[in-house]
């Protein structure tokens, strides 16, 4: 049986991953359907609005299962992690409470206006709800990652008597790294949300769907994804040098590098061994670390043999780090090719098709892997330099740790196949789905599903 500090690092690292997959979804969702409405309101087009209400079908279940998860892991900083709210509390509990206080509270009050008020309230009021909505999702994310980014790189407080008071909330919140987390979370969700709506347009195309949304939105998503992900390979550059300053055993994980040296090499792959700290079947570039990092060829880094006992478990940081930049590579040179062939042809062979619903959900997997990059890199730290994971952990018994951890990995189990299957099925149903007609204010008026030139969707 683990013991009750890796039981409850699991649990929380299960409940983080389940609930990160929504928020990544709804983050930049919101401002897609603010896009869909405002071109909608000018052009009076109504393939505008109808791939609006397909997606916002998809940013409410979304919103859904992000709230559950949400309020569920909130609730392990009391049972599982007592430790981390005695310590920083308070700085850590006013932090969530401005989430909740300027954008779950902003969420909650208007999305029954963007979901069901296009008919009920002016254009402009339905519009304004979902722009509110967009931005509160952002600021969410505002006042999280400003939290974690806190536990990552903490500066204006002080220890009294064991416990962190904050002296300068400016300098909490706007704390050295947070602002290329942010950055770099946000084209996270961006390019996320780009190619889950390119992989479910994908969908509907090669399910022989013949109406302008799913053609609409695949552009849309394809030439947004072009442009940003060479945007998130130079905002993760800048976050990798920040976190050199800050964290660099974390640097040193990620790079798996064991000695200080000048003119690192960049590892391609290998398998990090922490026993004998050294790299089996190690593929190298040589000094290509350095200059990435260091922008010299012989540019020093540290190794992680200068911090022994107080660096992060190197494989699970490695292999992730590689996973989140193979995934990254990947959507780069299938944006590109597939951005071309619209361009020139106005349309995608079947194969590149098929390759677009297999990425659907390819932004989750990078995301998750630069979570835990982040996450596990923190180690042996909760908030770094100041509490250590093992002094915050519930004293409870693993056993009661064992059971509540495996319903929670039975329950997201069957929510994330629920979610992905009604997707999907959503995808399905709008392929045949009678169309409105929505060019008049009045209430919708039932057309035939054959499209009609100019007005198909």
């Amino acid at each position: 049986m683990l013991d009750t500090l890796i039981l409850s690092r699991i649990q929380f690292a299960a409940n983080i991953s389940f609930h990160i997959l929504f928020p990544t979804i709804t983050i930049a969702l919101g401002w897609l359907l603010f896009y869909f409405k405002v071109r909608f309101d000018i052009s009076k087009h109504p393939v505008w609005m109808r791939a609006y209400r397909f997606w916002v079908k998809v940013f409410a279940l979304s919103f859904a299962l992000g709230v559950v998860s949400g309020i569920t892991m909130s609730f392990q900083f009391g049972t599982n992690w007592p430790g981390f709210m005695e310590t920083v509390g308070n700085i850590a509990g006013p932090l969530l409470a401005y989430e909740i206080l300027t954008a779950f509270f902003l969420e909650a009050t208007l999305l029954g206006i963007m979901l069901f008020g296009f008919q009920r309230v002016p254009g402009w009021a339905h519009t304004g709800a979902t722009f509110l909505v967009a931005l509160a999702t952002t600021l969410s994310a505002f006042w999280i990652l400003a939290l974690n980014s806190w536990m990552q790189t903490p500066v204006g407080f002080e220890m009294r008597d064991g416990v962190a008071h904050a002296t300068d909330w400016l300098a909490i919140i706007f704390n050295p790294s947070f602002p290329y987390r942010l950055g770099h979370m946000l084209l996270a969700s961006a390019l996320t949300v780009c190619f889950l709506v390119a992989g479910l347009s994908a969908y509907r195309l090669l399910r022989g769907d013949s109406k302008k949304a799913p053609q609409l939105t695949l552009k849309t998503a394809l030439f947004s994804a072009a442009l940003l992900v060479p945007l998130q390979a130079l905002v993760g550059d800048l976050h990798g040098l920040n976190t050199l300053e800050h964290q660099p055993q974390k640097v040193a994980a990620m790079e798996g590098l064991w000695q200080t040296q000048q003119g690192a090499p960049f590892v391609l792959f290998a398998i990090p061994d922490e026993d004998s700290r050294q790299n089996r079947f190690a593929l190298e570039i040589p000094k290509l670390a350095s200059l990435i990092l260091t922008h010299e060829l012989n540019g020093e880094l540290q190794g992680l043999d200068d911090f022994v006992g107080k660096h992060p478990p190197v494989a699970p940081v490695f292999f992730s780090f590689r996973i989140m930049v193979g995934i990254g590579l990947l959507m780069l040179a299938i944006a590109w090719w597939c951005s071309a062939r619209l361009y020139r042809h106005g349309n995608l062979t079947q194969l590149q098709l098929k390759l677009l619903v297999g990425m659907t959900f390819s932004g989750w997997i990078a995301t998750l892997a630069g979570w835990y990059v982040t996450e596990i890199g923190r180690q042996p730290y909760l908030v770094y330099g100041v509490l250590k994971t093992r002094d915050a952990v519930t004293t409870i018994a693993s056993e009661q740790v064992a059971i509540t951890l495996t319903l929670y990995l039975l329950l997201y189990a069957v929510l994330l196949f629920a979610y992905i299957k009604t997707l999907f099925v959503l995808a399905k149903r709008a392929v045949d789905v009678e169309e409105y007609d929505l060019t008049q204010p009045g209430l919708p008026e039932r057309k035939a599903c054959a499209p009609a030139e100019g007005a198909s969707a």
